[in-house]
């Protein structure tokens, strides 16, 4: 059986193919590096996370870009026995503007090495490609995406555009066409196009991406439409019935196996509470898609299932899972830590036996050169602990762990020194860019590690440290909701000033407020879950 979801934490926007026994599954990464998470597997059961496809500033730069920016929904396909990945860098999204380039890189191998981004246009986001190779598609491939319109009197959702690519010359051709405006329910966006029976399907989220979100299915003879869109509604939604375990369902793509059967991966939630806020963000999730006599796929009742069968594979072995602590024993970071908004160069972090060196870098809200790297937070209760040596000398450097959501919601245990040098333990909260100071201060002991842990258990976060004398909680209950796409939207005025696209994070930061060339060294990092009572 699978069980739902089967990427947990921050994984939303799910690109899944197929390229012979083996299945991929490309995730959205926005502000946080490496961008596009691949994730491998052989019987759509077992999943085993391989890293960030754009791992260079060659390949990506995420240098500036707003909180939940960044790499939007990619596409990932394979023809001429190269990996396509297109992808979209939102610079820009406030103000009723986007600024939306998109790019296309290719490879031999899943693992790469990839080749320089080609620009291709700005004008949409959520791009995926469709390479034609039925008998009168003349083995053509062409580029989808959601078109974007600025204008204050349109819709800023204007369609799902269609444009030739040429796979020799990595350029587009001719003009782009309007093939489908969606549907009642809005907000057409995610367009993926298949091949069927001599049907092209054409299947797109709608709904927004909260909790009216939902996905869409139409189909012409036609490439270039009119699209038919089914009649029996939404290929798959969790909008009308808040009692569902996955809620915000949508956004899917479509696999076939080597058997002929066929799945959606799509985008989930699990609030915490009835349409609550949802801390461990938009997670991935797979449903058993089958197809009706006069040719429509559908998914069971149209709503997600914790529980689905698995497909008829032969079986394979779960990957091992990887050990609770990382030791950072080897020369480059795991695949499940990420870095924001820069790669991880050895110009400001050194893994090496026993220690993970951290050079100071910006402000909590420095959007150039911050030195944070952090993982994911992937059930409902879970901590994560480390091992700390930090000299600071001023209270302009700061070094410790975070549990973070974006630049503006955050709680942060740390080191830091007093006016007169001399170091002291602190806890420090930003709500909606609202920072507020937890007291006490506990001080400490110039050169001597301290440990610290935070304590996720929904819907609170506890912080503890160990000077020597055995774990101590700080005597805070922090509201753990502030790390939710939920609370992370804000409009002002009726217009959007920041989105929440991402997910709660569990991680290890350091400040050098003054340039003085601080770091800090992270012994370890145990991460730590229990299993949530709805699994």
């Amino acid at each position: 059986m699978i069980q739902n979801p089967v990427l947990r934490g921050f994984e939303p926007d799910p690109a899944i193919l197929r390229v012979g026994a083996d299945f991929y599954l490309a995730t959205s990464t926005f502000e946080w590096c490496p961008g596009v998470r691949i994730h491998h597997s052989r019987d759509l059961v077992n999943w085993r996370p391989l890293g960030g496809i754009l791992d260079s500033g060659r390949l990506l730069d995420l240098t500036g870009v707003p909180d939940s920016g960044g790499i939007w929904a990619p596409g990932l396909s394979y023809a001429d026995g190269l990996f396509h990945l297109v992808f979209t860098v939102v610079d820009t999204y406030a103000e009723g503007w986007k600024d939306l380039p998109n790019y296309v890189t290719t490879a031999p191998s899943i693992e790469g090495p990839w080749s320089d981004p080609v620009p291709l246009h700005g004008r949409g986001f959520d791009v995926s490609l469709f390479h034609d190779d039925s008998a009168d598609g003349d083995g053509r491939s062409w580029l989808l995406n959601m078109r974007f319109d600025w204008r204050p009197d349109h819709e800023s959702f204007a369609g799902i555009e269609i444009q030739e690519y040429d796979r020799g010359t990595r350029t587009l051709l001719g003009a782009p066409r309007t093939i489908s405006v969606g549907t009642a329910a809005g907000v057409a966006e995610g367009p993926h196009l298949y091949r069927r029976d001599g049907w092209y399907y054409l299947v797109h989220a709608e709904g927004g991406t909260g909790y009216e979100h939902g996905a869409a299915v139409a189909r012409s003879r036609s490439l270039f439409g009119p699209y038919e869109p089914d009649p029996a509604g939404p290929l798959l939604t969790s909008r009308h019935d808040p009692r569902l375990a996955l809620q915000k369902a949508g956004h899917c793509s479509l696999v076939e196996t080597p058997a002929g059967e066929w799945y959606a991966a799509h985008i989930v939630a699990r609030p915490h509470g009835e349409r609550g806020r949802c801390v461990l963000g938009r997670e991935t999730a797979l449903q058993p898609v089958t197809w009706t006599e006069d040719g429509w796929p559908r998914i069971a009742g149209a709503v997600p299932a914790v529980t689905v069968p698995a497909p008829d594979l032969p079986p394979a072995p779960a990957p091992e899972p990887p050990p609770a602590t990382d030791l950072f024993d080897t020369p480059a970071l795991g695949p499940d830590w990420s870095t924001l908004r820069r790669p991880a160069t050895p110009d400001w972090i050194e893994p090496a036996p026993g220690r993970l060196r951290v050079h100071g870098g910006q402000s909590p809200v420095g959007r150039r050169t911050p030195s944070l790297v952090a993982r994911r937070v992937t059930a409902s209760r879970c901590s994560l602990r480390t091992s700390l040596i930090f000299a600071p000398r001023s209270p302009d450097h700061m070094a410790g762990l975070t549990a973070y959501y974006n630049t503006r919601n955050w709680h942060y245990l740390h080191v830091t020194a007093q006016d007169d040098g001399s170091p002291v333990l602190r806890a420090l909260s930003c709500e909606a860019g609202r920072l507020i100071a937890h007291r006490p201060a506990v001080p400490l002991a110039p050169g001597r590690a301290v440990v610290l842990q935070a304590e996720l258990e929904l819907p609170v976060l506890r912080l503890s440290y160990d000077t020597g004398q055995g774990m101590r909680v700080l005597p805070l209950e922090l509201d753990a909701t502030v790390l939710s796409d939920e609370h992370a939207d804000e409009f002002h005025d009726g217009r959007l000033r920041v989105l929440g696209f991402t997910g709660a994070m569990l991680g290890l930061w350091a400040q050098d407020l003054d340039g003085a060339g601080v770091h800090a060294d992270f012994a370890y990092a145990t991460y730590l879950t229990t299993p949530d009572r709805d699994a």
